[in-house]
């Protein structure tokens, strides 16, 4: 338990980069010089991590925890990797609270909103480029477009493709009916009461049914925290899409962010615990049936029209948020030359592109 502790926690504090940078560390670290697992299982566990809901890198350490000591290893696992970009995350998110309204910050602010459109785009266009396999998931992708375009909750939109699809594919083959079974869970989580503690539950309800990539969080919570109750504003949303860019570990730390803006120190905690709970569980529960549900074909059905429709609803989000960021030249301008930096130097770290946003967003003020 304390190698596990040890080895998760300082990959926290140094895992920048994203998903995919976590996974390569993981598999560099665990497989080729801890020999904690072998090549097989590392591929069996991250082929897991795209069948249940969650953030993809987090849950990776949370089956290898597991692997390597059991239940009490998962939880350690998981919160070592959690705690550290959850800790630097508050640090922001106070930082912003008190110096974001400053006059002088207030543009290099703005330059920073304006320079993340561009890798939120290329999120898209690469997520997209995986999800739309065949022209019926095509078609199912536009029609949630149009419904979220005209206001439909995104979760709703997402779950209810996800359904559609599922539906389709038991029709056309009733044999496997009897493999429906552990998308119910899936379907339960998302039913969770208001209460007092509603931004609690709010993240809870999202974590327990978040698939795709951790930028799908920020259309989830388009439609839960700026359309359902008016909490945050797009700019507030993209604001969070830059702090998950700078700080290490798992995207959706930013949940921390999100949750301190709205309710200060105890909505950080409560965000936080919410938005991460639901992948402790999952794993958890489903571990043991990793084989098992990676030849279900229901649920890879479920799960391609779902991260189609994940897609589609980030298309819709990341235009209301060009609408309220593009307010002058010199945002249209400082987005400008982020997607041509983005699209032309491909292999570049997004990091740069933030900083270059908050050099320019601050240079041109003085114009």
């Amino acid at each position: 338990m304390k190698e596990i502790f040890q080895y998760f926690f300082k990959l926290g504090w140094v895992a920048f980069g994203g998903p995919a940078a976590h996974v390569a560390m993981m598999q560099d670290d665990l497989v080729e010089r801890k020999k904690w697992l072998t090549n097989e299982e590392f591929l069996d566990y991250m082929g897991a991590t795209n069948l249940i809901p969650g953030p993809n890198s987090t849950e990776m350490t949370m089956h290898a925890g597991y692997h390597r000591g059991g239940a009490a290893g998962l939880f350690i696992a998981g919160m070592s990797f959690i705690f550290p970009a959850v800790c630097l995350t508050l640090a922001v998110a106070v930082f912003f609270e008190k110096f974001s309204e400053i006059e002088w910050v207030v543009p290099i602010i703005n330059g920073i909103k304006a320079a993340v459109l561009s890798f939120i785009v290329g999120a898209i266009i690469k997520l997209g480029k995986k999800a739309v396999k065949t022209r019926f998931l095509a078609a199912i992708g536009v029609l949630v477009m149009v419904a979220s375009f005209f206001g439909i909750n995104e979760i709703l939109c997402i779950l209810a493709a996800g359904v559609l699809v599922l539906l389709y594919h038991l029709a056309t083959d009733r044999s496997r009916l009897n493999n429906f079974a552990p998308l119910l869970l899936f379907s339960a989580a998302a039913a969770i009461p208001y209460s007092k503690w509603k931004l609690f539950f709010i993240f809870l309800k999202v974590g327990a049914v978040l698939f795709g990539s951790g930028y799908v969080l920020f259309a989830y919570l388009d439609g839960e925290l700026i359309d359902q109750v008016g909490w945050l504003s797009h700019e507030d949303l993209v604001e969070a899409i830059a702090v998950g860019q700078v700080t290490p570990g798992p995207v959706l730390s930013t949940a921390t962010f999100i949750g301190y803006k709205v309710g200060g120190f105890s909505g950080a905690i409560l965000a936080t615990l919410g938005i991460f709970i639901p992948s402790f569980f999952y794993v958890w529960l489903l571990n043991p049936l990793i084989h098992k549900m990676r030849k279900s074909k229901p649920l890879t059905a479920f799960l391609q029209a779902v991260n189609v429709a994940a897609v589609a609803v980030m298309v819709v989000v990341s235009v209301k948020m060009a609408e309220s960021i593009l307010i002058d030249w010199k945002t249209i301008a400082i987005c400008a030359l982020s997607f041509f930096v983005y699209f032309y130097f491909k292999k570049i770290n997004t990091l740069w592109i933030i900083l270059g946003g908050a050099v320019l967003g601050g240079l041109l003020s003085f114009v």
